[in-house]
């Protein structure tokens, strides 16, 4: 009996520890029972200042999110920096917020050049580089950067969909690409070769850059029309994807035209381009809209709609930028609860490296995310929409 009761105590004692070990909270820099610091850096000034509206959703939301208990019981703290779109200034501020303000991770930063920056020195540091808003196909690589995890669809991707239905719909077509000279252009372009290679229905007749810094791109469109492209596909931000699609109804070129999905905004680059101007523009989505009457019944949609009136009212919520930083915030969200009390760095990265048909607020129902360790590029499909002069418009 006494061997039994002895043996029963041990048993007991042993499964305590064993409870209290795998109750055990565990963080990284930046986490805390009461606080998780999470940094991030978007253009509030500077050319593409557009991408601003993304960066006060972002806080709005996490101020949302505070104000109802936080996540797993944690106040959740963003520090969003201005890098004004530029390298440079990326770097500087990332190093700020790693070294200074020392935050669990960088987060949902806009933009390929800002991103390439600071990439070997978040890896070097073992700072996750989380859930970044480009598509460039150099920051999918778990192998060389493991603290890397982009959250758009590639350019790969979305420039594919394009050709896939340019030689559907205009076989013979003689396609011409205004891209910027950076990262996110070059890998807009690169997704339109690699997309016509071994193509017989469809050619890349002329390709045209343009600087970040200049003034308006009405010499490069000449140029391109002057190819004799009967298609033009906008790898642009958007100032200059407003000014392309204004420059080619001013000229009475009557080219199909494609804009990429970070520059479709309707209000930062639809209206500012023309309304009419803009009609038959194509796009790849992967988030419902907003300004779209067939959403105004859809919970999310009125969910969002309220959250931008309390909590970021500066902003006007038809943009698309704040539209997909709440998309994007809503991931995080859904990070971070998963994690649980293992805040650390690490676990962080085996989440996102495992994500499985998640459900984000604003995403179409079709769009479909998952990533494995060893590929961390989420999404799979795009939608083709067409803008009418007001909705964009899904094409079957």
């Amino acid at each position: 009996m006494k061997l039994r009761v002895g043996a029963a105590v041990v048993v007991a004692v042993a499964c305590a520890a064993a409870g209290a070990f795998a109750a055990e909270k565990k963080y990284s820099t930046g986490a805390s029972d009461t606080e998780v610091r999470i940094g991030h850096t978007t253009a509030y000034s500077g050319p593409v200042s557009a991408f601003g509206a993304a960066g006060r959703t972002l806080v709005g939301y996490y101020n949302m999110i505070n104000a109802a208990g936080g996540i797993n019981g944690r106040q959740i703290k963003i520090i969003s920096l201005d890098d004004a779109y530029s390298p440079p200034k990326a770097v500087e501020q990332t190093r700020k917020l790693v070294e200074q303000d020392e935050v669990l991770a960088i987060y949902g930063v806009s933009g390929s050049p800002t991103n390439a920056a600071t990439q070997k020195y978040l890896n070097g540091k073992g700072v996750p580089q989380l859930l970044i808003a480009t598509g460039a196909a150099k920051f999918n690589n778990p192998k060389a950067f493991p603290w890397t995890m982009p959250f758009w669809p590639t350019y790969a991707v979305e420039q594919k969909t394009y050709v896939d239905y340019i030689r559907k719909a205009k076989p013979g077509a003689k396609i011409a690409v205004l891209y910027a000279n950076d990262d996110y252009g070059k890998d807009h372009l690169a997704g339109v070769v690699a997309a016509l290679q071994g193509v017989k229905d469809a050619t890349l007749v002329a390709q045209a850059s343009y600087e970040s810094s200049d003034a308006t791109i009405d010499s490069q469109i000449l140029a391109l029309k002057s190819s004799g492209a009967d298609v033009f596909i906008s790898a642009t931000t958007p100032k200059f994807a407003a000014q392309a699609i204004r420059k080619i109804k001013e000229l009475g070129w009557n080219p199909l035209q494609f804009v990429a999905n970070a520059s479709s905004s309707v209000s930062a680059v639809l209206e500012p381009a023309g309304l009419d101007n803009s009609k038959g523009v194509i796009t790849g989505a992967f988030l419902k809209l907003p300004s779209d009457p067939r959403w105004s019944t859809d919970k999310e949609v009125q969910d969002y709609l309220a959250f931008m009136k309390k909590w970021n009212p500066q902003d006007n919520p038809f943009d698309f930028y704040a539209t997909v930083a709440y998309a994007n915030a809503g991931m995080l969200h859904h990070v971070l609860k998963t994690a649980g009390d293992d805040l650390t760095r690490e676990n962080l990265m085996r989440v996102v490296g495992n994500i499985d048909d998640v459900h984000v607020p604003l995403h179409l129902s079709s769009i479909v995310l998952k990533t494995t360790p060893e590929d961390f590029s989420a999404f799979r499909t795009l939608q083709l929409q067409r803008f009418d002069g007001k909705h964009w418009v899904d094409i079957d």
